[in-house]
């Protein structure tokens, strides 16, 4: 990665000289927005004037990092005049309102894409724009659980398992989100024309779903924690050690389950045969009894650098500890929190070291000055209340 940046700065990265509005939301629409930041675009957050109580302090969001902020009244005129000042020279939106609501705000895509032809509009929502929930709330759980994907996660004998909301609001959701972007963006460098971009999480989540609904429709979907990647192989498992603590074994192949046997002594333990599920307990109650007669690390020192596909599962903490992990930088601190670094990686346009979020509001007269607006005017904005 290149040196740091401060928001707002010529950025570097694949993105650079790209400018982006995005209209301050929660999870999956910042998420997005840092993915574009990340990449070098200039990312403007319009948060409220008043923004609603978080759980934490600014600085610990870490997805509003590389982009600077500026505090609109949308009850304002005034407030929906700059933000469409703001978009006449944007590429790109990110919103992630309710439908309909930046319609009555006047921020609809009919009246932006007639002000700007080439602006790609970018909505975020669970649900998606149409459909009979549209308009329904709901969060990360209902949205996986509609897709088909929280029915596949979890013990085959017990309830489906809530896989934090990566699947949702992160993958689904937010990265989805980021992907369409850039393709409409793409589209449009060669058209002359943006379009909206409705990335609803139901949708993205079931995308990623896409191998195992061919795995189902192949007649090989046994449910549940009963697939080789799904919790029912002993060879693609997680173990406890002899501390407390646990590693993950990958052996999926023949060839590595090999090399796993040979490496945990266990080639010889007349185990039966792996191919017929129902060996499986057997095999896994055998495992689970060598893995607990060691502590994680001298089974690190045992199989890290084998050929059975094996890793230590790893606290936050450890993992940005690892010796992989600290050479390819794949953590890095910003302001002295440790956080993941941008990714992937390019060879040409390398991304900058990330910057930190800001306070909603704080960067209002370098940021709009950097939009393009004189100092007076943006004087007179904040005598008028219609930025903070």
């Amino acid at each position: 990665m290149s040196a740091p940046e401060r928001p707002g700065e010529a950025r570097s990265g694949p993105l650079a000289g790209l400018k982006v509005i995005e209209m301050a939301g929660l999870a999956p629409g910042p998420f997005a927005a840092m993915m574009l930041a990340d990449m070098g675009a200039d990312v403007l957050r319009i948060d409220r004037p008043e923004p609603a109580a978080r759980a934490m302090p600014q600085r610990f969001y870490f997805t509003d990092r590389n982009r600077r902020s500026i505090a609109v009244d949308l009850k304002s005129p005034d407030g929906i005049a700059l933000v469409r000042r703001l978009l006449s020279g944007a590429d790109a939106l990110i919103e992630g309102f309710r439908p309909g609501v930046m319609e009555r705000l006047g921020l609809g895509p009919e009246p932006c894409l007639a002000l700007n032809p080439r602006l790609v509009y970018g909505r975020m929502t669970g649900w998606g724009q149409d459909g009979p929930l549209a308009m329904a709330p709901g969060h990360d759980i209902n949205y996986i659980a509609l897709a088909g994907v929280l029915d596949a996660i979890g013990e085959a004998d017990g309830p489906p398992v809530v896989p934090l909301n990566l699947v949702g609001d992160f993958g689904g959701g937010g990265m989805y989100l980021a992907f369409g972007i850039a393709c409409a963006l793409i589209e449009a460098a060669r058209s002359g024309r943006g379009q909206v971009v409705d990335a609803a999480m139901v949708d993205g989540a079931a995308s990623l779903m896409t191998y195992f609904f061919g795995y189902r429709a192949g007649g090989g979907w046994p449910g549940r924690g009963r697939s080789v990647t799904g919790g029912g192989s002993p060879f693609y498992a997680v173990y406890e050690t002899s501390d407390g603590k646990h590693v993950s074994v990958g052996s999926a192949e023949p060839k590595f389950y090999a090399e796993l046997l040979r490496h945990t002594g266990m080639d010889n333990a007349g185990l039966p045969d792996r191919a017929d599920p129902a060996n499986w307990p057997v095999i896994r109650a055998r495992l689970a009894e060598v893995f607990r007669s060691r502590t994680r690390d001298e089974w690190c020192t045992r199989l890290e650098t084998s050929e059975t596909c094996f890793a230590p599962v790893l606290t936050m903490q450890e993992a940005a500890a690892h010796p992989h992990n600290r050479a390819r930088g794949t953590f890095v601190e910003v302001d002295g929190m440790l956080q993941p670094a941008p990714a992937p990686r390019f060879s040409r346009t390398p991304a900058a070291m990330p910057s930190a979020g800001v306070e909603p509001g704080v960067d209002v007269h370098a940021a709009l000055q950097g939009w393009g607006l004189e100092r007076a005017e943006i004087d007179a904005l904040a005598a008028n209340g219609v930025v903070a």
